[in-house]
């Protein structure tokens, strides 16, 4: 069964020294709302309190959750609170419509694949 036709998605994608870090966002309409007016919670911009790398592959690559070692050493800082605001004022919007996805629905019952 298909899932998540159709889903739009919008990636902040920050160039950093070491790595590539990405913040999901609710749009880049919302993203350019909240730079112009500081005041709306960060929280109402960003789709999931947390930061992606990418391991230097872009915004296609793979992405693993950012260690607070990777954040410290690119941000100062490891806290979420002043990561995300920083790579949504300097990071470069993406904006993408994500493909149909296919999958087994219980992969964990092994070669059966529901054959009994």
């Amino acid at each position: 069964m298909a899932r998540g036709k159709d889903q739009p998605q919008t990636k902040i994608v920050f160039p950093g020294k070491s790595d590539d870090f990405i913040v999901m966002a609710e749009s880049v309409d919302t993203v350019e709302k909240w730079k112009k007016d500081p005041s709306i919670p960060v929280v109402d911009v960003v789709d999931g309190w947390q930061v992606f790398c990418t391991h230097k592959q872009g915004a296609q690559g793979i992405m693993d959750a950012a260690s607070n070692a990777a954040l410290d050493n690119e941000f100062g800082s490891h806290k979420l609170d002043d990561v995300i605001p920083h790579i949504l004022k300097n990071g470069q919007p993406q904006h993408a419509v994500s493909r149909e996805k296919y999958g087994d629905k219980n992969p964990s019952i092994g070669s059966l694949g529901g054959w009994y």
